[in-house]
């Protein structure tokens, strides 16, 4: 039987367990701190090999370096804090590493749904930034308790007492906001100022209670009054004496041995391996169905169980079909527990069959079946509840809608190194009518720029339909500053604002609901150079046409009617015959051929292929390659269909 404290003749609380969620922006530090809890804790032997970013198991997350899925460790800890709450032989505290990227919002909320508190994550220099507000806003609406955490107080650029009245403000006035709203949220004010605020450097694995000096080190040696401030500051799970089952699925894995996971919290109740329970679905079917493994997790490893008590976060082996959100619950008593719900998604991509010309000539084992993507994609929205599949007007294509750009483009990435071959379409918004008019959704982005570069990014943003709400200066050199701007103006921003700032500019973005839509955004100045003709890319067409503009082909490469190839120098799109051999001549030359030189390729990756791409355009996906092509390949069909567009 699980540690207890009654509380009254109804609810008693599991002393010997704290569910955590730790939030923050991109790059705060959030995977570092809990690589440095779990050594501290003792999860791992004196040997082991333990990569760094542990939790960051996905090889996109180990490239891009952020967290895209929201993933739980469990942490035994037995220090002093443990001993004095009564429990010597230590105290678990299962701990939710989230994104911080609002594109993946699905999986912010999903991890919140788990846990019974938060540990707010904020850089000692960049402060409190977009993604942070959003997971602060959701802590709130769930009536989470909020621990601080200032990160980085080591940083040269360190400005810890400024960082911690921001965070302050943001926290009070989120809870005004919400406090205002139609919903009726209720916030406790007092607890919020009353907040708890710790120091630390999750790299060195320090934190304290109480401030350095800017750019120094925490004082404590090790993390100990973070366990403490955690076990004092969370509360522990609540449960029902006597309640019948109620576990809620929030996540979802799989096993090659157990097949279809299913990652659940237990609210009220006993889950047993071997019992039989009642599956409560979405469509509000209920279905009896048997718990063939049950595990739970020790560190980073999962372990068989035979029993887990209220407040665990355990796995459960043995039901095929169930999906997010759905429920556990007693078979002869059952009450199922409400849906996960999540922010609607703001923006579209197509996502269909390779139909260029060189579809399936890539290599052997190329997934090509709109049968295959289908299912790939059905198979995305079991694990992924932020995400859409509609269908469009043809039978091999179908609308994805996400929460944004990155998320959207890390869904094709993945598909890619699996072996697919897609025609991707430019992202678009998804907008709604609200009393007639229509509505785009709109985002809170906020900008860091050294102050040379305000001019630039000010222009960039107003060409977008973007309007400034705020801007500050911290007298470090640097600019930051507000904007709302159109979901759709921001397609394509991020490079263009890295190559005005010269790489060193920081962006970020959160929904900022619906507003009437902006008007006209002229996205792309330049037009397109595409092929004529099918054939093999020469080092002579190249030399002859390298004044037109920039290319994204190298020579030798296969290229075929309706392929952009590169970049024009002026607006207007031009068809170019980039296949154009050398004419021989009977006139010998040592030195001739020698002498070509081209300019090098400018070769794009995927997002700046989705980015770049204009709106007759899209991108050809490939295990390989990735190419972008005219929606209409044959240019005479394209020319028509430009003139047709001109006159009506």
């Amino acid at each position: 039987m699980p540690a207890a404290t009654q509380q009254d003749a109804t609810t008693a609380l599991r002393s010997d367990l704290r569910n955590v969620a730790i939030v923050a922006h991109v790059d705060h530090g959030k995977t570092t701190l809990v690589d440095a809890m779990l050594w501290q804790s003792g999860a791992f032997g004196d040997h082991a090999h333990v990569d760094e970013r542990a939790m960051d198991s996905g090889d996109l997350e180990r490239e891009k370096g952020i967290t895209i899925l929201a993933k739980n460790t469990a942490i035994r800890y037995s220090g002093p804090a443990a001993a004095a709450a009564g429990h010597p032989e230590g105290i678990t505290i299962n701990v939710i590493d989230t994104p911080g990227h609002a594109d993946f919002g699905g999986e912010v909320e999903r991890g919140l749904s788990m846990v019974d508190g938060v540990v707010l994550l904020v850089d000692a220099s960049e402060g409190p930034l977009p993604q942070t507000r959003f997971v602060l806003r959701k802590a709130l609406a769930a009536k989470l308790p909020v621990v601080l955490v200032v990160n980085k107080v080591d940083r040269p650029d360190s400005r810890i007492s400024e960082v911690v009245h921001e965070a302050t403000d943001l926290l009070l006035a989120l809870a005004s906001d919400m406090d205002g709203e139609a919903d009726g949220v209720e916030i406790d004010l007092d607890a919020i100022l009353d907040l708890p605020v710790l120091y630390a450097s999750a790299k060195a694995g320090r934190a304290s209670t109480e401030q350095p000096a800017d750019g120094e080190l925490p004082e404590s040696p090790n993390l100990e009054p973070l366990f403490k401030t955690i076990l004092d500051r969370i509360p522990a799970p609540s449960y029902t004496v006597g309640a019948p089952l109620q576990a809620h699925v929030t996540n979802l894995d799989a096993s090659p041995f157990l097949g279809r996971l299913a990652l659940l919290r237990v609210f009220n109740g006993t889950i047993r391996k071997g019992q039989t329970v009642a599956w409560a679905k979405k469509d509000g079917t209920l279905a009896n169905v048997r718990i063939s493994e049950l595990l739970r997790t020790e560190a980073l490893e999962r372990v068989p169980a035979e029993s887990a008590g209220p407040g665990d976060i355990v796995a459960v082996a043995g039901i095929e079909d169930i999906t997010i959100g759905e429920s556990l619950v007693d078979a002869d008593d059952p009450h199922p527990l409400p849906l996960i719900t999540v922010d609607d998604p703001a923006i579209s991509m197509t996502i269909g069959i390779n139909t260029s010309p060189l579809a399936g000539k890539g290599g052997k084992g190329h997934k090509v079946t709109a049968r295959q993507v289908k299912d790939r994609l059905d198979k995305e929205l079991i694990g992924n509840v932020s995400l859409k599949v509609l269908p469009t007007e043809r039978p091999d294509a179908w609308e994805v809608q996400g929460r944004g750009e990155l998320a959207l483009a890390i869904l094709v990435e993945q598909m890619r190194r699996e072996g697919f071959e897609l025609t991707v379409g430019k992202p678009q918004v998804v907008t709604k009518e609200v009393e007639g008019k229509l509505h785009e959704p709109m985002e809170h982005m906020t900008i860091d720029v050294p102050e040379e570069y305000l001019g630039a990014v000010t222009q960039l943003l107003a060409a977008r339909k973007g309007r400034m709400e705020t801007m500050s200066n911290h007298g470090t050199g640097w600019v930051r500053m507000e904007f709302i701007v159109p979901a759709r103006g921001l397609i394509g921003f991020r490079t263009q604002f890295l190559t005005d700032t010269r790489g060193t500019g920081i962006a970020s973005s959160i929904a900022h609901g619906f507003e009437p839509w902006a008007g006209n955004i002229e996205f792309r100045t330049a037009g397109s150079l595409v092929a004529d003709r099918t054939g093999v890319v020469t080092t002579n067409a190249l030399m002859l046409l390298q004044d037109r503009g920039t290319f994204f082909v190298r020579p030798t490469e296969e290229v075929y009617e309706g392929m952009v190839v590169g970049e024009n120098s002026r607006a207007d799109d031009m068809d170019v015959n980039i296949c154009r051999e050398k004419k021989l001549n009977n006139i010998r030359s040592a030195t001739g051929d020698e002498l070509e030189r081209t300019a090098p390729p400018r070769l794009l990756t995927l997002e700046e292929s989705l980015e770049w791409a204009n709106d007759d355009e899209c991108v050809e996906v490939t295990p390989e390659v990735v190419r972008i092509r005219k929606v209409v390949l044959n240019q005479t069909d394209r020319a028509r269909a430009a003139s047709r567009a001109k006159k009506g």
